[in-house]
């Protein structure tokens, strides 16, 4: 019986931890205008974390939480992409079904291989894409995005200097909002799920 309780207790305090958090989101004031996506996001032509090419049609068929970065970053993406896959258990749990995607500014050496390593590890729902120096850059001019390498004597374990905002891409509207990557998971979480409230 106490068993029972316990269980029983669970479920009521997760219930209340939803309402509260509902209860407690930010202004859902959002707009869903695809006038007004201040020109950032385009067609894309890239090579996914299986070696299948892809266009911006197949990469986007469900809300995504978009970043450019690369695998060998030291510090900055990983914790970056570890915080979108953090949203994105947080909206799963509540029943909203969006991914993550990130796009490769070092071709040179993500391959799909590392791609798929790297992505699979944070989250199920991460996908990593790829592509030609030139495939990236135009998804890189895409989403007013920066990146250069790193000036060194070192061929091999160079750095990349870049971009680090997370874009939220909806299905037929495209890009709706970036997040800054001071932005913890929880207000993203509330932010992202305005949007996905309002697009339904």
């Amino acid at each position: 019986m106490g068993r029972i309780w316990a269980i029983a207790a669970v479920i009521v305090l997760a219930a209340l931890g939803g309402i509260v958090w509902y209860l407690n989101r930010s202004d859902c004031d959002v707009t869903l205008d695809k006038n007004a996506s201040m020109n950032i996001g385009g067609p894309l032509s890239l090579v996914d974390e299986t070696g299948r090419a892809v266009t911006d049609a197949d990469m986007f068929k469900k809300p995504t939480l978009l970043y450019f970065g690369y695998t060998f970053c030291p510090d900055v993406c990983p914790l970056d992409n570890a915080r979108n896959a953090e949203v994105l258990n947080i909206l799963q749990a509540r029943g909203y079904d969006l991914q993550a995607a990130l796009i490769t500014i070092d071709p040179e050496r993500d391959t799909p291989e590392a791609l798929a390593e790297f992505t699979d590890f944070l989250h199920p729902d991460m996908t990593g894409y790829t592509g030609t120096p030139e495939q990236i850059k135009a998804a890189s001019l895409a989403y007013k995005t920066y990146y250069a390498r790193v000036p060194g004597d070192d061929d091999e374990f160079y750095l990349m200097d870049h971009t680090t905002f997370t874009y939220l891409i909806l299905p037929g509207i495209g890009f709706v909002e970036f997040f800054r990557r001071d932005e913890s998971a929880e207000n993203m979480a509330e932010r992202v799920a305005c949007y996905l409230d309002a697009a339904q």
